[in-house]
């Protein structure tokens, strides 16, 4: 088993790695809208938000030797359900692949964040 981590996404914010890698697959952990720079939340609304979720898995599956279009399935976790569409807009622009997924409202994100988003992908 490897951990990942990459500079070019936020840093964990608890005990836990970015990605493991085990097994020929990578295993990201959540994702949610922090600017890896400043470890701050995004401005925006969903569509911001989903789009640097995005950038984030994107770097941390590089980081792995991955990619999005090597995902193989993805949990989503919502908000507000009344989401949905506008998440599925800039979500669809980064699986093209169209991996198994999961998408779920909760009662509650850290830091109020408006979406998350967990990955298992193929390593190369």
């Amino acid at each position: 088993m490897e951990r990942i981590h990459t500079e070019q996404a936020p840093a964990a914010i608890g005990p836990y790695s970015q990605a493991v890698r085990a097994n020929g697959l990578i295993f990201t952990s959540g994702q949610i809208a922090l600017d890896p720079a400043t470890g701050e939340v995004i401005k925006g609304g969903i569509r911001e938000q989903t789009a640097r979720i995005c950038e984030n898995l994107k770097a941390v599956l590089s980081a792995a030797g991955s990619s999005p279009e090597k995902a193989v399935k993805t949990t989503c976790f919502l908000a507000d359900m009344n989401d949905f569409a506008a998440f599925n807009e800039v979500y669809g622009q980064y699986f093209t692949q169209k991996p198994a997924r999961s998408c779920v409202a909760v009662k509650a994100l850290p830091k109020g964040v408006l979406a998350e988003v967990e990955v298992i992908a193929v390593a190369d």
